[in-house]
């Protein structure tokens, strides 16, 4: 496992090695001793998910307010994902500003997303398989959204047609989010 820094506090990309002969690849995707030792991070995860999206489908930028906020580890399985996290935590320096990435089927890439943050992706290929663990289950009454386009962030998706859903059109503005993290 290698870790790769992102400027923000507790935002890894994680790179699991792969192994590969004339059979296939092996690669292990989670590792609890081995992600607690590398990231720092003691975490449970109790919840994995598994969204399908055709391309262009933009999911996000969700978040949960505490006490049942989630700290996610995401990879794509099929397909490719340009990957955003919005740094909501407000002590943080980095508190307003985002980090994307892309993972993309078969890089063996992760990108650990600790609580405090709002995260959100576009689907890059059809049929992308964009896998997530969660640290606290999904709580409807919890669950907020932050405009994806806001004006503030100003993020850059890779997209002019994106394909959303009513709830994540309605999302708030960053301007009125608050202060829900420390």
């Amino acid at each position: 496992m290698k870790i790769h820094e992102t400027g923000f506090r507790n935002l890894v990309v994680i790179e699991n090695k792969f192994y590969s002969d004339n059979r296939g690849g092996f690669t292990e995707s989670f590792n609890e001793a081995s992600f607690r030792l590398h990231t720092g991070q003691n975490i449970t995860f109790v919840q994995d998910n598994l969204s399908v999206s055709v391309k262009n489908v933009v999911r996000g930028l969700h978040y949960q307010l505490p006490p049942k906020g989630q700290a996610k580890l995401v990879m794509v399985h099929r397909g490719a994902a340009w990957d955003v996290a919005v740094d909501l935590r407000v002590s943080e320096p980095t508190f307003g500003k985002w980090f994307s990435v892309e993972l993309r089927e078969g890089d063996n890439k992760q990108l650990f997303i600790p609580e405090g943050f709002a995260h959100g992706f576009i689907a890059l290929e059809e049929n992308t398989l964009f896998a997530y663990k969660c640290s606290n289950y999904y709580s409807p009454e919890h669950e907020r959204c932050i405009l994806w386009n806001d004006p503030t962030l100003c993020i850059s998706w890779p997209t002019e047609n994106p394909i959303m859903s009513a709830k994540d059109c309605s999302g708030i503005s960053f301007k009125d989010y608050g202060s829900d993290f420390i």
